[in-house]
């Protein structure tokens, strides 16, 4: 298993050199696309690690879990885990964090832990993506397409708990 990712670079740079590809100038030329990218997603990037930071410096967080906390059991999604699914659109480790304690307090074979399993796996980090995408596109309105990716994140923890519990 410690030589899968050699013996790919290595058949990458077998393949480049058979087709005649300058592969280290493509590979350059990438790094320096790839640092443009950076540069360009900074600001998006900066102001959602703000945001979440500044929600859980102040505890809001939690107070907002303990509202939306009902409706998300009429929809059959467990307590323990709608900070899960309304932390998971705006980071990938902050809700890494969430599923952990899952973990650690509920167990990684309980219904609470499937349940955040799922989630985890099924969603994705809506406002991340949109960043990214939006930043090295020409696209300037977003129109439907945040609300949209939040609705399907929403319905997929819905549809992982109600899995998980006939499961």
């Amino acid at each position: 298993m410690n030589y899968v990712v050699p013996c790919l670079i290595v058949a990458v740079l077998v393949y480049g050199l058979v087709r005649r590809v300058p592969v280290y100038n493509a590979f350059v030329d990438g790094a320096r696309k790839s640092f443009d990218l950076s540069l360009s997603i900074f600001p998006y990037l900066a102001a959602i690690f703000i945001m979440v930071n500044a929600l859980h410096a102040s505890g809001l967080d939690v107070y907002v879990t303990q509202v939306f906390a009902p409706p998300f059991q009429l929809l059959g999604v467990p307590s323990e885990v709608v900070q899960l699914v309304l932390l998971r659109p705006f980071t990938g480790s902050g809700s890494l964090a969430i599923l952990s304690d899952v973990y650690a307090k509920y167990g990684a074979d309980s219904y609470v832990g499937r349940c955040a399993s799922v989630i985890m796996g099924s969603s994705e980090t809506v406002f991340y993506v949109a960043s990214v995408y939006f930043a090295k596109t020409s696209v300037r309105r977003t129109g439907w397409a945040i609300p949209i990716a939040l609705f399907c994140n929403l319905l997929g923890a819905v549809a992982a708990c109600a899995l998980c519990k006939i499961m």
